[in-house]
């Protein structure tokens, strides 16, 4: 049976705009890192009686946690005309600012070299600025095809700068940090109740 041209062709790109918003996994350890460093503080500021008060501390990590869920919040949007990172309209400019650029804009994309030997990538514009490319998305592979075919820019050699196993190992060693937590707050808890 002969097949018709049109059957090999590429697969046509996804219908626009996406948004591609910051991996799961990542979110997911990061926030719980955050809660297996911070938990127990406001347990042991009340057993050694810091100067700080519990219920402030508390308060302050908590503002922390809204922090950083607003920073992990964060989504690239991808349009026949352009590319922007937004946050939610709770999110204030305060702390995250967002950035969009037209594809006419973009005059390529340059690596620079992290201090822990990755890579990361920046836009460069005909203004002569620089904005960074959000290399943390689910579906990063699909972006940097978009960006390929609005720009021309040959992204071939783009990869995410942390693989999944990675943020895999973080997270078995965050639980296993919330295992200990759990037992400092039990100990701080029980700490001075008579036997």
């Amino acid at each position: 049976m002969a097949t018709s041209s049109a059957e090999w062709q590429s697969p046509p790109l996804p219908e626009l705009p996406q948004a591609f918003r910051i991996s799961p996994l990542i979110r997911l350890t990061l926030l719980l890192f955050y809660v297996a460093l911070t938990v127990p503080l406001p347990f042991l500021a009340k057993v050694t009686q810091a100067p700080v008060p519990p219920s402030a501390l508390a308060v302050a990590l908590g503002l922390g946690a809204i922090a950083l869920y607003a920073a992990l919040s964060e989504r690239v949007i991808v349009t026949n005309t352009g590319i922007q990172v937004a946050y939610p309209r709770w999110v204030p400019d305060l702390l995250r600012k967002g950035w969009s650029l037209d594809w006419s804009e973009i005059t390529s994309l340059k690596p620079r070299s992290t201090g822990q030997g990755g890579l990361v990538y920046y836009f460069l514009t005909q203004a002569g600025e620089a904005k960074l490319l959000p290399m943390r998305v689910a579906g990063f592979a699909r972006l940097v095809s978009l960006v390929q075919t609005k720009t021309g820019i040959d992204t071939t050699d783009v990869r995410p700068l942390s693989q999944p196993w990675m943020y895999l190992i973080l997270l078995g060693l965050t639980l296993l940090l919330l295992l200990i937590d759990a037992w400092t707050i039990w100990t701080a808890l029980t700490v001075g109740m008579p036997a």
